[in-house]
């Protein structure tokens, strides 16, 4: 094998994060030890942020990563791989990633929004990517994982205002429809 070449992995993603505007973790999950502490990560992540929010770009290389990115009104959205990682397979998992959120939040992907449904961004999450591997770059279908997911929980452990919410949206689309 020449000098150079590394053996294609599966392990493909190093992290994934949403920042705010103001540099600041809302959601972030490490795949491997690159930052192995919590302070280790948040200095990574001010940095990253300090980088990508003055440039216009989509891919940065950053401290031996590839980064690949893309902000929306009050955020920012990241996916890590190794610097010998394919961009485009980066991008592939961001967009099915943001497109995800998108659909969810319906189409308000702001600080606010992400914040109340915090709890099904972090399944989107994880259905797109497991230890690193790319389980699903499909929006529509991580959104019919965690939909699932969701309607697991018995309705005596909903709250009342989760059980509300959900009355008021289907009333709404029935109305829209």
């Amino acid at each position: 094998m020449e000098a150079g070449l590394l053996e294609p992995s599966m392990y493909t993603v190093k992290g994934v994060l949403i920042l705010d505007n103001d540099g600041e973790r809302i959601l972030s999950k490490y795949y491997d030890d690159t930052y192995p502490t919590v302070k280790e990560q948040k200095e990574f992540e001010k940095n990253l942020f300090n980088k990508t929010s003055r440039v216009n770009a989509e891919i940065v290389m950053f401290e031996g990563l590839t980064c690949v990115y893309r902000s929306n009104i009050d955020l920012y959205f990241y996916v890590i791989g190794s610097s010998s990682e394919n961009e485009l397979i980066l991008v592939s998992v961001l967009n099915a990633f943001y497109d995800t959120v998108s659909q969810i939040l319906r189409k308000s992907v702001e600080k606010k929004m992400l914040m109340d449904n915090l709890d099904v961004m972090m399944l989107a999450m994880d259905e797109l990517v497991d230890g690193g591997v790319i389980l699903d770059a499909e929006a529509a279908s991580i959104i019919h994982k965690v939909a699932a997911k969701n309607d697991d929980v018995p309705l005596s452990e909903r709250s009342v205002a989760n059980v509300l919410q959900s009355a008021k949206d289907q009333l709404k689309w029935s109305l829209l429809k």
